[in-house]
C-alpha cells in the first residue's frame, strides 16, 4: 500500500513539473527578464555582503552596488548594441568570403580524396552559417537589454528583500520539520559559483579583447563580450565563442593570424578554466558532467541564450526542489555525480 502511494505521489510531482515547465515556456517573454534579474541580484549580493560586514548600512550598500551596476551595464549595453549593429551590416560580406574561402580550400581536398564521388560539402557542413547564427544570438541578447528598466526594478526589490527571504524560507522549513542545512549549503554553493564565474568570465572577456585588438581582428570588442557571456555556459561555451572570431580572422587576416588567435584562445581558457577557477570553486556543485551538458540543451530550448547562460543555477535549483520531497529524492540522486568517484563532479 505504501509503495502504491509513493508511486502515485511521484507521478503527481512529475506531472506537476511538466505542467509548470509548459507554463514557463509559454510565458518565456516575462520569465526570462525575471530570471536575468535574479541572476544579477545574486551577483550583486556578494559586494553587498562585503559592504555590510564592514558596518555599511544595508540600504546604502544596496544603493551603491545598484548605481555601479546601472552605470556598468548601461555603458556595456550601449557598446554592445552599437558593435552588433555594425557587425550585422557587414555579416553578408563576411559570410560570402567565408563561403568562397571554404570552397577554394575544401573542394580540392574532397576531389583528391574522393575523385569519383559527388559530394556536396556545403549541403553537409557550411561554416559560413555560423555568422548568421551568431548574429541572431547577439540580436536576441540585444533585445533582452531593451528591458533594462524592468530588470533593474526587479533587482531592486529582490535586493531590498534579500535579508528577509532566507529567514522566511527557514521559518517555513522549520514549521514543516524539514532540514534547513541543505538550503544553507545550496545558497552558499550557488552564490560562490556565480561570483567566481562572473569574475573569471570578465577576466576571460578582457583577455580575449586585448588579444584580438593586438592582432587587429575586426570587431574585437564584440568577440570579447561574446567570450564573457558564453563563458557562463559550462564546458562548451568558450569553444562556441571562439568560432566566429576564428572565421573572421581567417578571411580578414589569413591563416597565420588565425593560428595565433587559436593558440591565444586555448591559452586563455585553459589558464583561467583549469588554473584559476578550481582554486576558488573546488568541486562543490554536485552535478555530473552529462547532466550539465543535457541541462544546457534543455534550458536553452526553454529560454534561449539566457537559459543556456543560467543552465547550471537552474539545474541546481531543480535539484534542490527534488531533494525537498521524499518521493523525488531519487531524481536528485540521478543528477549527482558518481559518489564513489569525486573526480566526475563538475566545477564549471
Amino acid at each position: 500500500m505504501k509503495d502504491g502511494v509513493s508511486i502515485r505521489n511521484t507521478a503527481l510531482v512529475l506531472i506537476a513539473c511538466v505542467v509548470v515547465l509548459a507554463g514557463l515556456k509559454l510565458a518565456h517573454q516575462v520569465v526570462v527578464p525575471f530570471m536575468l534579474a535574479v541572476f544579477i541580484a545574486t551577483i550583486a549580493s556578494t559586494p553587498i555582503q562585503w559592504l555590510t560586514r564592514r558596518k555599511c548600512p544595508h540600504w546604502l550598500a544596496v544603493v551603491t552596488v545598484l548605481l555601479v551596476l546601472v552605470v556598468a551595464l548601461f555603458g556595456l549595453g550601449l557598446v554592445f548594441l552599437q558593435v552588433v549593429n555594425e557587425f550585422q551590416s557587414e555579416q553578408t560580406s563576411y559570410q560570402d568570403r567565408i563561403k568562397a574561402l571554404t570552397k577554394d580550400t575544401i573542394d580540392p581536398i574532397i576531389s583528391t580524396l574522393f575523385p569519383d564521388a559527388d559530394l556536396d560539402f556545403f549541403g553537409i557542413l557550411d561554416p559560413s552559417r555560423v555568422i548568421p547564427l551568431a548574429s541572431q544570438a547577439l540580436q536576441s541578447i540585444g533585445q533582452l537589454l531593451s528591458n533594462t528598466f524592468l530588470i533593474f526594478l526587479t533587482v531592486l526589490f529582490i535586493l531590498a528583500e534579500g535579508k528577509q527571504l532566507p529567514r522566511k524560507l527557514r521559518g517555513v522549513l522549520l514549521e514543516r520539520k524539514m532540514d534547513v542545512q541543505w538550503l544553507d549549503q545550496f545558497g552558499e554553493n550557488l552564490n560562490q559559483y556565480i561570483a567566481v564565474k562572473t569574475c573569471t568570465s570578465l577576466l576571460t572577456g578582457v583577455c580575449v579583447t586585448v588579444l584580438l585588438l593586438v592582432l587587429g581582428v575586426d570587431f574585437a570588442i564584440l568577440w570579447g563580450l561574446l567570450a564573457f557571456m558564453l563563458n557562463y555556459i559550462p564546458n562548451i561555451g568558450s569553444a562556441i565563442a571562439a568560432v566566429p572570431a576564428v572565421l573572421i580572422t581567417v578571411v580578414s587576416l589569413g591563416w597565420g593570424s588565425t593560428a595565433l588567435v587559436l593558440v591565444g584562445y586555448v591559452a586563455i581558457n585553459v589558464g583561467i578554466g583549469a588554473g584559476i577557477e578550481p582554486r576558488f570553486l573546488g568541486r562543490t556543485l554536485g552535478l555530473s558532467t552529462l547532466v550539465v551538458f543535457l541541462s544546457l540543451i534543455f534550458w536553452g530550448w526553454m529560454f534561449g541564450p539566457v537559459g543556456m547562460l543560467l543552465s547550471v543555477p537552474l539545474t541546481m535549483t531543480a535539484k534542490l526542489a527534488f531533494e525537498a520531497h521524499e518521493s523525488t529524492v531519487w531524481i536528485a540522486h540521478l543528477l549527482e555525480p558518481n559518489r564513489s568517484d569525486p573526480e566526475t563532479s563538475i566545477t564549471e
